[in-house]
């Protein structure tokens, strides 16, 4: 699989809210791994990279290999659902709220 990183640009003013809302002991994701199949099309076609954008790094960390942060990936030609990816594992994992609330959804 190969990622093309598409970035904006950094935020420079934090609203107070948003710094709280960070550090608030509810806004921990609750990460479920997800099949690769069912996330993207033409996974299994090898010799064919797939060609995907992420859009930076999430402050989670893979829970499977543990070794880097998860980037987001949104939904796109060949991608079906949003989801965090791990480069090092190239894992898929869905997100949400300890409350249910999915993570990312807009």
């Amino acid at each position: 699989m190969t990622l093309r990183e598409t970035m904006s640009p950094p935020q420079q003013h934090v609203t107070p809210t948003l710094r709280q809302r960070r550090n608030a002991p509810d806004d921990t994701l609750v990460l479920s791994e997800l099949n690769p199949r069912l996330v993207a099309d033409h996974v299994d076609d090898e010799g064919q990279p797939l060609h995907v954008l992420t859009f930076g790094s999430v402050r989670e960390f893979c829970p499977k290999c543990q070794s880097g942060h998860l980037k987001l990936v949104l939904r796109q030609s060949s991608v079906r659902i949003a989801h965090l990816f791990c480069a090092d594992c190239t894992s898929c994992f869905d997100a949400h709220y300890p409350n249910g609330t999915p993570a990312l959804t807009i």
